[in-house]
Order: structure tokens, then C-alpha cells, then sequence
């Protein structure tokens, strides 16, 4: 069985399309503010934007829960004078954020496709706790043999570490794998880096360019991946998926700072 490592759980792709989710978010929850509550639609948005731009600077406080600390950013953003709507907001916010990033019928299809045929990984940087349950809420442990997040280990991406704990958890070499991911700096210099076997690049818009390291693919949607791989998987190895299906690896690292290069709270 042949190995594929996808990047980041953080769209309805599996790759990172926060700004198109955020924005999303802005627009629904300042009308929420203004049509429901009474706040003025320009200070609705302000606020919107102040929390979005606070929770992609930090999405996870290690000295409180998700809960606490989302609500403490609201409370902020809403100000003195909104402060007493933050319960409500954030837990809009929340079925809002969720709605936007589930996983669309078509990516299930490929998932599923691809997890009986190959092995999966799923390496995403960010704080250990917000990563977390995104994958649980999206339901991401079915489709992976191994999950890890940069949170719970000395390393994030591009850092070739991380993409051999992986390796060695599958038990395959780097060469046999195939790195998937929208991010140039991250995902793809990660796999080269690492000495992948191939790298594939889903970019976010037209307007991403390469620069001094290209991926070896590029496709336009995570749907067109089947397209590159082996028919025939039996050439490229046999291998047994590990008997716990995914790994939550914990090296008690130090999360005072939120501020991993690819942690943007999406």
C-alpha cells in the first residue's frame, strides 16, 4: 500500500483556505451584530474584523480553555459598550466557522477512495488544542493513519522532522511518500526539504507564483489528485497500517507562543 501525506485539516478541501472562510465569517456575524443586537453595521464590522485579526494572531491560550479564551477575545472586539453580547457572539461564530470548513461530499468521496487504497498522513502546524478540534468536529480521524500537530511536538513545517516522525510512525521511507498542500513556504519546501518522493501544489488563487523552489505537481483542486497517482499501488510497496489508526504525539512543548508560520487560526 503506497503513502500519501496530505497537509493542512483546515477547509472544505483539507487545504488552507481561511481568508475565503474568514471573510465568510466577517460578513454573516456583522450582520448578526447589526440585524439581531442593534449594533451600528460599521461598528458590527469592526469588530468582526478586530476579533478575526486577534483570534488568527493567537488561536489558542495554553493558561486557558478554548471557550475562556475565544470569549475573552470577543469581549475585547465587542468593547465596553457590546461586551455583555459576547456568550451569544461567540457561540454563533462558532456554528458559523464550522458551517464554512466542513468537509464537502466530494472531498468525503476522495478521501475515503484514497484512505482504501493508501496510507494517510495529515501534518498541520498551529497550537496543540485548536488543531485538535478542528480535527475532531470535522471528523478527520476516520480518513488518517497518522495526525500530527506542530503543537505537540518539538518542530512544525517546513521543518523536515515532522515529516519523518511521520514517515517513521507509517514505517516507510520519505522517498515513498507524496506531499500534498497549498502553502509554498510550509507545505512544499517542507517535502523537499524532507526528501519526499513528490511534492504537490494546490494553489490558493491565481495569483500565487514560484519562486525559488517549485513542487513537483500542481493541481487546481484536491479532487484532481487521483490523476497523478500509481494505478497500480502493489509496485510501490506493501505496507500494514499501524494498528491505532492515528497518533495524538505529545512532547509537552512550550505554547507560550501562539505564533507558528502557519498557525492563522483558520
Amino acid at each position: 500500500m503506497t503513502q500519501l501525506s496530505c497537509a493542512d485539516a483546515q477547509t472544505p478541501s483539507i487545504i488552507q483556505l481561511a481568508s475565503i472562510v474568514q471573510c465568510a465569517e466577517q460578513f454573516q456575524l456583522s450582520e448578526i451584530l447589526a440585524e439581531n443586537f442593534g449594533v451600528p453595521l460599521e461598528a458590527a464590522r469592526a469588530t468582526c474584523g478586530n476579533y478575526l485579526r486577534a483570534f488568527r494572531k493567537c488561536p489558542d491560550n495554553p493558561s486557558k480553555s478554548l471557550d475562556a479564551w475565544r470569549h475573552l477575545l470577543w469581549k475585547q472586539a465587542l468593547g465596553d459598550q457590546y461586551s455583555s453580547l459576547a456568550g451569544e457572539i461567540y457561540l454563533k461564530w462558532l456554528q458559523l466557522r464550522y458551517y464554512y470548513l466542513a468537509l464537502t461530499p466530494d472531498v468525503v468521496t476522495l478521501l475515503d477512495r484514497l484512505h482504501s487504497q493508501y496510507m494517510l498522513g495529515l501534518i498541520t502546524n498551529g497550537p496543540s488544542a485548536a488543531q485538535w478540534e478542528k480535527i475532531e468536529r470535522l471528523n478527520l480521524k476516520s480518513f488518517f493513519d497518522i495526525i500530527l500537530v506542530s503543537g505537540d511536538l518539538p518542530w512544525e513545517k517546513p521543518q523536515q522532522q515532522i515529516f519523518h516522525e511521520a514517515c517513521e510512525y507509517l514505517g516507510v521511507e520519505p522517498r515513498q511518500c507524496l506531499m500534498v498542500g497549498d502553502k509554498l513556504e510550509t507545505d512544499i519546501l517542507g517535502g523537499i526539504h524532507a526528501k519526499l518522493g513528490a511534492t504537490v501544489w494546490i494553489p490558493l488563487s491565481s495569483d500565487d507564483q514560484i519562486n525559488d523552489f517549485g513542487p513537483d505537481y500542481t493541481i487546481e483542486k484536491v479532487t484532481d489528485l487521483p490523476s497523478l497517482l500509481p494505478k497500480n499501488t502493489g509496485k510501490l510497496g506493501n505496507f500494514r497500517r499501524p494498528k491505532n489508526g492515528f497518533s495524538r504525539l505529545n512532547h509537552n512543548l512550550d505554547l507560550d507562543d501562539c505564533n507558528s508560520n502557519s498557525s492563522d487560526g483558520s
